[in-house]
């Protein structure tokens, strides 16, 4: 085969393998159309209703929840409860922040899972799949939020996260947590929406809120939104994840590795080839007239 067919192939394996890594972010109108829920912290009680009706939507054990010392602990979602509400004393009081999965518009969970058991949904919630799911956890370390929890202790260990009440959405229900809230702190509703619900409460009552919507931007977007009385740094919130989602971080490093496996290494062989005719030539006797 002659050099130059022999690049020609290369190059094109090259273009097909990057074609086949690289994935197109999603559109901001796709984005818009994802269901989500705006978590108005203002007008949330600590009441705990959510956790409840998480639970027993989701076969969870009962929440543990002791009226005395509920308060004076900071808890995380964990495997055995997928959200947890907090309390804490800010600069405008006592403000209460509930947190679970954020369900991002581009999971870096979904992105590191090698066998798809996360995947995003058509709707817009972040789901795991049992039947996929080979216990690598690589989802819970790509995950900016800490979101998906591994069952530790169990002989059939399993990932757990909300998975924002998919099977309730596909039958035309709303999150438990949000048909729960006796304070309407949660609604429900497409993402697009509820973001202009949130600047009409930010501009319509500035003294009320900061002017941030958290999950707006954050790591790329998520379906779970947040207005604040206070600056999100107070209420324990990541705050330093950047705009861009953490799939469109790696994208530029995992287009290049097709390259550098496939095509640069038999690039440098054809070069090797065409050097050694080359010197071979050169040293061969000249034919005499």
């Amino acid at each position: 085969m002659e050099r130059r067919t022999f690049l020609k192939l290369t190059a094109a394996a090259g273009a097909t393998s990057l074609a086949g890594c690289a994935s197109a972010p999603r559109s901001a109108e796709d984005a818009g159309e994802d269901y989500a829920v705006l978590v108005d912290l203002t007008q949330c009680a600590g009441c705990r209703m959510c956790e409840f009706a998480c639970a027993e939507a989701n076969g969870l054990p009962e929440p543990d929840y002791d009226e005395k010392t509920v308060d004076q602990v900071r808890r995380e979602p964990s495997e055995r409860q997928w959200q947890v509400v907090n309390r804490f004393e800010t600069s405008a009081g006592e403000v209460y922040a509930r947190r679970q999965c954020m369900h991002c518009l581009e999971p870096a969970c979904a992105a590191g899972c090698l066998t798809k058991a996360l995947v995003k949904t058509d709707e817009g919630p972040v789901v795991w799949r049992a039947d996929k799911c080979m216990g690598c956890r690589y989802c819970m370390i790509s995950c900016p939020f800490d979101g998906p929890k591994f069952e530790y202790h169990s002989p059939v260990p399993r990932i757990q996260k909300c998975q924002m009440c998919w099977e309730r959405l596909r039958a035309g229900e709303r999150p438990a947590c949000v048909e729960d809230c006796p304070m309407e702190a949660l609604v429900f509703g497409k993402r697009s929406e509820l973001l202009e619900l949130a600047r009409q409460r930010i501009y319509g009552n500035p003294g009320d809120y900061v002017p941030h919507i958290y999950g707006e931007h954050e790591a790329g977007g998520t379906s779970w939104l947040y207005l604040s009385p206070v600056p999100f740094a107070e209420l324990g919130f990541p705050t330093n994840l950047g705009t861009t989602s953490y799939p469109e971080l790696t994208r530029d490093f995992l287009t290049a590795v097709p390259v550098v496996l496939t095509v640069w290494p038999a690039f440098l062989l054809a070069l090797r080839r065409a050097n050694v005719g080359d010197d071979e030539t050169a040293g061969s006797p000249a034919r005499e007239e």
